[in-house]
């Protein structure tokens, strides 16, 4: 084992405990990809998981780009070398994947790849993903391919050990299905009996309003300030009940993506220009992503409805093996000494408590016409 920049026990073992420390499927997948990348020195690294119509559940890859990924375009299906990694389970070390009969090319968007290497991953006798490498950063051997013997005795250690992290994840990931799906049934139970009683009260208090109009003028205005009061406290608890229910999108496309679809989606419902971008970022733990997903909701929500903003920038940028999000708007701003006063109706102790709760930090900066930058860093992990 003395290919790569990290070779020997001592990279096998961290390459391990890096797969054991995270338990959501995603997760384990990106570490699988990062690890395998890494220890056997490839420019390229992907995982598949393959799904029961001839396709991938998911495909994760590293070594290319955000902007590459989008290029590419839909998921591979199982076709060529990927079939062979999932249907025969046997491994394929290839001199150069082009000159293999099997391969069918690939996107004019993909990078060019030669020397291959890969190899299910099973549990017991199901096969439940491959890990594919390509393009080993090292002179090849005369008449030989990049990747040795030895790598493929490597990643066959690597593909045992992902097999097991990747079982448990689905396994805790089923029991947390089971743990949301009787949480939304709790909160529709409360939904029903709380918001009911306020639409009540408020339909009650409306009545009455329209019955005093004419003989009483000022009484029907002390009851439409009730019904005023009334809506805003249903739309509150609504709210409070909705935003504890984590998205689906995180699970399925990630942070970056997901904040990409609903600015998108923002800038096209309204006046002011919402723009974001991205800069190398990798996953982070899934309540790490949660949090920073529900603070750029909350900032874009005050920036939006509150600030009068003109343009709002949303960036999400690596720090260290973390993340910080930025949310910064040219709108009126606010007096950051009246903070207590101000904290409760923008939100900020909200955001405060998410961000901590994650092992993360909040910082605000904004005063009178200056707008507001909301910056939450997310340690990684």
């Amino acid at each position: 084992m003395s290919q790569g920049p990290r070779s020997g026990l001592a990279a096998v073992s961290s390459a391990l405990l890096a797969m054991s420390r995270h338990l959501e499927v995603r997760d384990v997948l990106k570490t699988i990809v990062a690890s395998a990348r890494e220890l056997l020195d490839a420019q390229y690294a992907a995982l598949g998981v393959p799904d029961d119509h001839g396709g991938f559940a998911q495909f994760v890859v590293d070594g290319v780009s955000e902007e590459q990924w989008r290029a590419i375009g839909p998921l591979p299906r199982q076709h060529g070398i990927l079939a062979a990694m999932l249907h025969e389970a046997r491994a394929e070390r290839l001199a150069d994947v082009r000159e293999d009969p099997r391969f069918e090319g690939w996107p004019a968007a993909h990078p060019d790849m030669s020397d291959f290497l890969g190899l299910p991953i099973r549990d017991g006798d199901e096969v439940i993903g491959a890990l594919f490498l390509a393009n080993k950063r090292c002179p090849r051997p005369q008449g030989g391919c990049g990747f040795t013997e030895e790598d493929e005795e490597l990643l066959a250690i690597l593909a045992q050990h992902a097999a097991i992290a990747l079982t448990n994840a689905r396994l805790y990931e089923r029991s947390r299905e089971l743990t949301i799906a009787e949480e939304r049934s709790r909160l529709a139970h409360e939904l029903h009996d709380a918001v009911s009683q306020k639409l009540f009260s408020l339909r009650l208090t409306a009545q009455a309003a329209a019955a005093l109009v004419d003989r009483d003028p000022v009484r029907a205005k002390g009851e439409l300030h009730q019904v005023a009061a009334l809506a805003a406290e249903a739309a509150d608890e609504l709210r409070a009940a909705v935003v504890e229910l984590r998205p689906a999108a995180l699970d399925e496309d990630g942070l970056a993506a997901t904040l990409r679809t609903q600015i998108q989606v923002l800038d096209r419902a309204h006046s002011a220009r919402v723009t974001f971008t991205a800069h190398s970022c990798r996953a982070l733990p899934a309540a790490q992503e949660e949090a920073m997903l529900r603070v750029a909701q909350e900032a874009l929500h005050n920036a939006l409805r509150h600030a009068d903003a003109a343009h709002v920038d949303v960036t999400l940028e690596r720090r260290g093996p973390g993340a910080v999000l930025r949310v910064a708007d040219d709108g009126k701003g606010f007096d950051p000494g009246t903070v207590r006063r101000a904290g409760r109706h923008l939100g900020l102790v909200s955001m405060r408590d998410r961000a901590s709760g994650a092992g993360g930090r909040l910082t605000v900066q904004s005063a009178p016409g200056k707008g507001t930058t909301i910056e939450m860093e997310a340690p990684g992990g």
